[in-house]
Order: C-alpha cells, then structure tokens, then sequence
C-alpha cells in the first residue's frame, strides 16, 4: 500500500503550497480540523483527508516523494473535499478590495448628502457614522493599492516606488475630502 495517493492535491486540502513551513502547516490543520472535526458538524471522510494529507505533508521524506510523484491537473479537474472554497479577506484580490472601498466611499457620501439636503441636523450620529464609514472606505482603498502593488511582477518598474505610491494616495485623499468639504458648503 502507498503511504499517499499522488492525484489527490493535499496542498489544496490544507490550503498550504509548497513553500509552507512545518509551523505553519501545523496551524493551518489545527485551523482545518477545528472547522471541521466531527463533533463541529464536519463528516468523518473530510477528517480523514485531512489527517492524510497533514501526515504526508508534514514528514519531509514522505513530503518530498509526494511532490515528485504528483502531477498537476487543471483545478476544475481536482474533486474532493476543498476547505479554500470559502475565501478569506485576503484572498479576495485587487478587484474585491477595490469594490468593498468603492462601496463604502459612496455609503459614507450618500450619507453625508442626505444629512445635508435634508436639513435634518439633528441626525449628528448619523454624520459620525459617515465620517467612519467614509474613514474605512479609505483604508480599504488603500489596501486596494497595497494589493495591486503585491500583484505586479517583481520586474516592474513601479513596484518599487511604494513611498510615492503612498504620498500620492494621501494626497488624493486630502484633495477629494477638500474637494467633498466644498461641495457641502456650497451647497
């Protein structure tokens, strides 16, 4: 019998790749079992999946006969149990990041303008409650430009001007609050 199967992609199960470390490995199965131990709602076939590929992948011997023996198959092709199928907000990418700030950018301001064409000043919570959403709708954007930068090949010339990016974003950001300030006054 084969210590492990080579077309099943333990890598994918764990939600690791290659250059995962031991310590890390170990906590992305005590994450996995957790959401998924038995006696947490999850079936017993998924517990053993990931007990097999925590035991091959966590012996380098048995690990380094695993990658050598693997092939790589399209990920539509791959079946079985896959615990990446739920995202994490990391695993969102530049188009998420950039939507979810969008979206808070025009809440926040949708807001602010409703207080304002209204007339109902009394509704102060409701200004905080722009600003803050305005605020995170900025550090959302901001983590759009830091992903969009993490996504740039390593031999493009303008990943490595992130100072500048950064000053250019901040001063964008103070023009548009200056510019947003103008616009409620004059109105």
């Amino acid at each position: 019998m084969s210590e492990f199967d080579s077309r099943k992609d333990y890598y994918g199960i764990l939600g690791a790749d290659e250059r995962t470390s031991g310590r890390e490995l170990e906590r992305l199965y005590k994450r996995m079992a957790a959401r998924h131990h038995p006696d947490k709602g999850g079936s017993e076939e998924e517990m053993k999946t990931l007990n097999e590929a925590y035991r091959v992948l966590r012996n380098e011997e048995t690990k380094r006969d695993y990658d050598a023996a693997r092939f790589v198959r399209p990920a539509v092709a791959r079946a079985g149990f896959n615990p990446r199928a739920t995202q994490t907000a990391q695993d969102v990418g530049l188009f998420g990041h950039g939507l979810s700030a969008l979206l808070c950018l025009l809440v926040g301001v949708f807001l602010l303008l409703l207080v304002r064409f209204q007339w109902m000043f009394f509704l102060w919570p409701l200004l905080i409650l722009a600003g803050l959403v305005i605020l995170f709708g900025i550090f959302m954007a901001r983590s759009a430009l830091r992903t969009m930068n993490a996504s740039l090949p390593a031999s493009n010339r303008f990943r490595g001007y992130t100072r500048l990016q950064e000053a250019l974003f901040w001063i964008a950001v103070l023009v548009s609050g200056y510019g947003l300030y103008l616009l409620l006054t004059a109105i």
